[in-house]
């Protein structure tokens, strides 16, 4: 991991043999990226839940959850904050509107 930590300075400093990687525009990151999968999750917080009320959920149940019906959620891809949205109902789906990237 060492070696890998140490070429990634020289390529960032511009020492050693290999040329500094110039940034990739995001339609290239597009073709070159775009056939990989990714998770997508939506992050909505629930206060002051016990497990014992997560044993007890059955179906139909309501949770109330922390966010108000006009606050941002936020989306995450893989683990990694990428935007933020808000639910919106698209015929008999529910969907999300992007409102911010981060």
């Amino acid at each position: 991991m060492d070696a890998a930590v140490q070429r990634a300075k020289e390529q960032s400093t511009g020492e050693g043999d290999k040329p500094i990687a110039q940034p990739i525009s995001a339609p290239a990151m597009v073709e070159r990226f775009g056939w990989l999968t990714c998770q997508l999750s939506l992050e909505i917080s629930i206060e002051n839940f016990k497990v014992g009320e997560l044993l007890q959920l059955n179906k139909g149940a309501v949770v109330e959850t922390t966010c108000h019906f006009t606050s941002d959620i936020p989306l995450r891809a893989n683990g990694l904050l990428i935007g933020w949205t808000e639910f919106e109902v698209i015929g008999s789906r529910l969907a999300v509107r992007i409102t911010e990237l981060a």
